[in-house]
C-alpha cells in the first residue's frame, strides 16, 4: 500500500506519521523506539548523525553539532559549522528529514505524498527554505501546511463527536508559537485568523532555567559553569521537573542548585505575556468574541508547563482541551493532509472513507505589497508608499491584480519591490522587502506618463508567492518565489536583480 506521510519538522524535536490501513494517522517511532526525534545534527569522522546521539554531542561538544537551525530558516546567509564544514539551515533540515524517512522503511510502503509542516508566521524565505530542505533530502514535497492548521485538522478528525463552531489552536513548541482561531463543521476546517511568533518557545524557557542556575552557581562557588557539568539539555530536564513539582535540585558538578517553580515563572513571565497579547490580537482579528470559542486545542510540548496552562485558561476563560500526545498532533494532522491532497485511490477503502470527509480552508497570515509612488496630500508631495496587493486573512489560494502607472514620459525602467508585512502597512519603513528587481522598458520613446502597469500576485496552497509585472503586455517580469533563490523571467531578457 502506498504511504501518505506527514512530517513535523520541529525546532527541538521532529515527528513523522502515516495513514494506516484503517484510515487513521499513526506516528512512526524512530529506530530508537521513540515517537519524537531531536532536531540535532552532528558530524564526527566524516559521518553525519541525527537525533539522540547528536543531541548528546551538542550538549558536550557544541562545535561538533548543530541545533535550533529552524529559528534562522529565513536567513539565506546563515551557516552552522560542524568541525571544519559549514551547512545552511536547509541542509541541516534535510539531514533530519532523511533520518525520519529512513526510520519509516520497515513500516510504510512506497511513499505517495509527503507534507511538511511550518509555523504559521514563517516568512516567505523560510517557507522556500523548507521546500528546499525537502528537495535536498530527495523528497518530492508538493505541499507544506501551517502547524496550527495541521493540529486543527487532527483534532477535528480525532474527536469522537462531530465538531461545530469556533475553536482555537494554541501551539507552543520548542522554538515557535502559533495561535489560530478556526471554524469547524464536522471535519471541515476553516482558518479564520492566525498569528505567530517565530522565536518563542521551549528553547527560551530552557535558557531561562539555565540563567537562573548559572547565576546561583556563580554566587555559591564564584566560578562559571563548565558545559561538561551542566548544559541546556540538562536545563530542559529541570524545566520538565518543575512541571510536576514546586522545586527541583539541579546537579552542577559536585554542587546542588535549588530552583523553585515560582522563580522559574518569574523568569518567563515576559515570554508568556507575548503569547497572551498575540492571542488577544488574533481573537480581535477573527471578528468573534472569546466566549464564542467552544474549545482550545493544545499542541507542542511547551503546553505542558503549568504556567502556560494557567495563561491559556485566563485568556479563553476555560480549561484547554489537552491530549497526552501534544508533541505528535501536528505530524498526525500533516499525514491527514497528505492523504487529502494525494491520490486517494491508493488508500485503503477505510482510508478513502475517512479522507473524503475532510475539507480545509486556510487564509493568508501576512500582507503582500509593492512599493510605488503616491501623492501625499498633507505634504503636497509625491512619496514612496507600500501598496497592499494581498491582504492578511484572504482565503488561500488567492490571485489579485492591481493597476499602477508610469511616472514620466519616455520612462526607461520600472523599479520593482515585493514587500511583506504582518499587518496592513503603507509606510515602507515598517515592511520587509522579499524581492527587488527592475523591469526594463524595451521602447521608452513610446512610453507616456500614466501608462498602465499591471501587478499580479498569486499566493498558492503552500503560501508561497508568484508575481507578474507587465507593461502593456509587451514588457513583463515574472518571478517565482517557490525556490530558495527566486527565479526570474523577462520577455525582453533584461532583468536586473538589485
Amino acid at each position: 500500500m502506498s504511504a501518505f506521510i506527514g512530517i513535523d519538522l520541529g525546532t527541538t524535536f521532529s515527528a513523522i506519521s502515516y495513514i494506516d490501513e484503517t484510515g487513521r494517522p499513526k506516528i512512526i517511532p524512530n529506530k530508537e523506539g521513540k515517537n519524537i526525534t531531536p532536531s540535532v545534527v552532528s558530524e564526527r569522522d566524516g559521518k553525519i548523525e541525527v537525533g539522540e546521539f547528536a543531541s548528546k554531542t551538542w550538549a558536550i561538544e557544541p562545535e561538533k553539532a548543530a541545533a535550533r537551525f529552524k529559528r534562522v530558516m529565513s536567513d539565506k546567509n546563515a551557516k552552522f559549522k560542524l568541525n571544519d564544514k559549514e551547512f545552511s539551515p536547509s541542509e541541516l533540515s534535510s539531514f533530519v528529514l532523511k533520518k525520519l524517512i529512513q526510520d519509516t522503511s520497515n513500516i510504510t510502503g512506497e511513499i505517495e505524498e509527503v507534507v511538511i509542516t511550518i509555523p504559521a508566521n514563517f516568512s516567505n524565505e523560510a517557507r522556500e527554505a523548507t521546500m528546499e530542505a525537502g528537495k535536498l533530502a530527495g523528497l518530492d514535497v508538493n505541499f507544506i501546511i501551517n502547524e496550527p492548521t495541521a493540529a486543527a485538522l487532527y483534532y477535528a478528525f480525532a474527536k469522537e463527536q462531530e465538531l461545530s463552531g469556533y475553536y482555537a489552536v494554541y501551539d507552543l513548541g520548542g522554538g515557535t508559537f502559533d495561535i489560530s482561531v478556526i471554524k469547524v463543521t464536522g471535519q471541515d476546517v476553516e482558518i479564520i485568523s492566525s498569528n505567530g511568533i517565530e522565536k518563542c518557545g521551549g528553547d527560551d524557557f530552557d535558557k531561562a532555567i539555565y540563567s537562573l542556575i548559572e547565576e546561583k552557581y556563580e554566587q555559591k562557588t564564584g566560578n562559571k559553569i563548565d558545559p561538561l557539568d551542566f548544559s541546556l539539555n540538562d536545563a530542559e530536564e529541570e524545566k520538565k521537573a518543575l512541571s510536576n513539582r514546586d522545586k527541583t535540585l539541579a546537579k552542577v558538578g559536585q554542587e546542588l542548585i535549588e530552583i523553585t517553580r515560582e522563580e522559574f515563572i518569574d523568569s518567563i513571565d515576559h515570554i508568556i505575556l507575548q503569547t497572551e497579547l498575540l492571542c488577544e490580537k488574533t481573537i480581535e482579528e477573527s471578528g468573534i468574541k472569546v466566549e464564542d470559542i467552544k474549545e482550545v486545542f493544545l499542541s507542542g510540548g511547551s503546553t505542558r508547563i503549568p504556567k502556560v496552562l494557567e495563561s491559556v485558561k485566563s485568556i479563553f476563560n476555560r480549561e484547554p482541551t489537552n491530549t497526552i500526545n501534544v508533541d505528535e498532533v501536528v505530524a498526525l494532522g500533516a499525514s491527514l493532509y497528505a492523504a487529502y491532497k494525494g491520490d486517494r485511490t491508493k488508500l485503503s477503502a477505510a482510508g478513502q472513507a475517512s479522507v473524503e470527509k475532510i475539507k480545509i480552508l486556510d487564509v493568508t497570515n501576512k500582507c503582500f505589497g509593492v512599493l510605488a509612488l503616491g501623492f501625499n496630500e498633507t505634504k503636497n508631495v509625491a512619496e514612496e508608499r507600500n501598496s497592499i496587493i494581498i491582504e492578511k486573512g484572504e482565503n488561500i489560494p488567492v490571485s489579485k491584480t492591481e493597476s499602477f502607472f508610469t511616472v514620466v514620459d519616455n520612462q526607461e525602467s520600472i523599479q520593482l519591490t515585493v514587500t511583506e508585512s504582518v499587518q496592513f502597512e503603507e509606510d515602507p519603513r515598517f515592511v520587509k522587502t522579499i524581492w527587488t528587481g527592475t523591469l526594463e522598458l524595451e521602447n521608452p520613446e513610446t512610453v507616456n506618463q500614466g501608462d498602465e502597469v499591471l501587478v499580479t500576485y498569486a499566493y498558492d496552497e503552500n503560501q508561497i508567492m508568484k508575481c507578474r509585472f507587465s507593461y502593456q503586455e509587451k514588457d513583463t517580469v515574472e518571478i517565482d518565489l517557490s525556490m530558495n533563490t527566486a527565479s526570474e523571467t523577462s520577455t525582453n531578457g533584461e532583468i536586473e536583480v538589485l
